[in-house]
């Protein structure tokens, strides 16, 4: 019986001597036309970066395993590159070098980014490589034929099981809250920075139930304000996808997509065929005959999902028109915020920009694209990830944060003193229209009255607001007080 040491949860164990790596490909799909007596181990492959280590390591441990094969069957197997880069290294070989975060390495040979641990000896890669048997096929049924071929050659074990160390490193987390989390920012690159340094300072560890751990926030609302149209990717590109990655992934939302052996579901599918009616498009009329309907509702949760499983992360898309701008609100159930929450907004964004679009080509309706608000009620980042992270935030958190936003929606706060009294009026964003006075003069009691009449004011407005009523307070016998604009 195959004996895996790392994340054994995500594999099916079999008794014979040929492993299966199926991609994206569902497991479940090849094993449900298999014996156990047929195969080893049959298991999936996402990230050429994260997973090919664990696999490899696992294959160290069981030498009874002489023959592999690798399925790249659909276009996630081609976007991801992880079973390619896999083959890469039993073809090309691997060199020592460094990888995004400056660790240190083996590098496959591969035109795709992929890595496999330093601790993994370079004697015993080689080995290994050379020891077993590899078919790269394309469809499953040519999986099974081949899973066939390797059944009948003679085999034996090519060396002593092996294990080797792994380096694990902890983040150090601070205070906050557990449920409900906003973060805001004007393009999805900006705001993806913003959401993995709120999960890293103050996320929680938690076990994943896949081998593994997460640091997780419950209920994170990020709002995305000013996505261009075109999508904004930051010069050099820190975001983990490009444009031609994006010109491949925004078809699986938008487009409908035909049943696939081995394939869940695309999210477009689920809105544009799954449940018999085209979603997208009855949103699109209903908002026409009704324009401030607040029940331009799509779900692409199946009350079979509790059953069946390989439920949809992304499980609620609700538009809404106010003042003439359309946003777009979605929720997902469970969201890897550091590999696919860009991705999933992007996608997310080109579907409000073509629902907009359409309501216009069909309508005397020319609505401004509001808003892209995604509701992530787990926004986690995987253990396996945390390097690359902390890497993210320490080259790009600074620079944007560092960038001084004057704009606040509770609006603004002018200090003057009149008499013996600090007198603050709180005027509207952009019009200046008087909305409350404060007066006293005691500034930590008129800060806190500021603080819980608007409580979504902004934490950088609150701190400049304390400052100047010090300022103020210190001012008062002078009256010789100017604030600081």
């Amino acid at each position: 019986m195959f004996q895996p040491k790392y994340k054994p949860n995500q594999l099916i164990c079999g008794n014979a001597n040929v492993a299966i790596i199926t991609g994206w490909t569902i497991r479940q799909s090849i094993a449900s036309k298999l014996d156990k007596s047929d195969y080893a181990v049959i298991g999936n492959l996402y990230s050429p970066t994260r997973g090919i280590s664990p696999l490899i390591r696992n294959l160290l441990c069981n030498p009874q395993v002489t023959n592999l094969i690798i399925l790249i069957a659909t276009k996630e197997d081609e976007n991801s590159g992880s079973c390619q880069a896999l083959a890469d290294f039993f073809a090309h070989g691997f060199v020592e070098g460094l990888s995004d975060t400056g660790r240190k390495c083996w590098l496959i040979n591969s035109s795709i980014k992929s890595y496999i641990d330093i601790e993994i000896e370079q004697d015993i890669l080689n080995l290994f490589r050379k020891s077993i048997n590899v078919k790269v096929v394309r469809n499953v049924k040519n999986c099974i034929e081949s899973l066939k071929v390797f059944k009948d050659l003679p085999t034996s074990s090519w060396g002593e099981p092996m294990v080797f160390p792994e380096t694990e490193t902890m983040p150090t987390i601070l205070p906050g809250e557990t449920y409900g989390h906003r973060v805001q920012g004007k393009t999805i690159a900006e705001t993806w920075i913003k959401i993995l340094h709120r999960i890293k300072n103050t996320g929680v560890i938690r076990p994943t139930g896949y081998d593994g751990k997460w640091q997780e926030l419950v209920d994170l609302i990020a709002v995305v304000t000013d996505e261009p149209e075109d999508f904004y990717f930051p010069e050099p590109n820190y975001l983990p996808l490009d444009r031609e990655f994006l010109q491949e992934y925004i078809p699986q939302i938008l487009e409908d997509a035909p049943k696939q052996e081995g394939v869940k579901y695309t999210y477009g599918q689920r809105l544009r065929s799954w449940f018999g009616v085209d979603q997208i498009e009855q949103v699109i009329e209903k908002l026409i005959k009704e324009i401030d309907a607040a029940s331009a509702v799509m779900t692409l949760w199946d009350v079979q999902d509790h059953i069946k499983g390989g439920s949809p992360c992304l499980n609620h898309i609700w538009l809404r028109v106010v003042d003439k701008r359309l946003s777009l609100t979605a929720t997902f159930r469970s969201n890897d915020m550091f590999s696919a929450w860009p991705a999933n907004a992007m996608g997310l964004w080109a579907l409000q920009q073509h629902i907009r679009t359409q309501i216009k080509n069909k309508s005397d309706y020319n609505l401004e694209l509001g808003p892209l608000i995604t509701i992530s009620q787990s926004a986690h980042i995987y253990d396996d990830t945390w390097e690359n992270v902390d890497k993210v935030i320490a080259t790009y958190y600074p620079q944007i944060v560092g960038k001084i936003d004057y704009d606040d929606p509770v609006g603004n706060f002018l200090i003057e003193i009149e008499g013996q009294k600090i007198v603050i009026k709180q005027t509207t964003p952009g019009s200046g229209e008087l909305v409350a006075c404060y007066q006293g003069t005691n500034p930590l009691k008129l800060i806190r009255e500021i603080a819980a009449t608007n409580p979504a004011i902004g934490p950088a407005h609150i701190g400049y607001l304390g400052i100047e009523l010090q300022k103020a307070r210190q001012s008062l016998g002078s009256g010789q007080y100017t604030q600081d604009r």
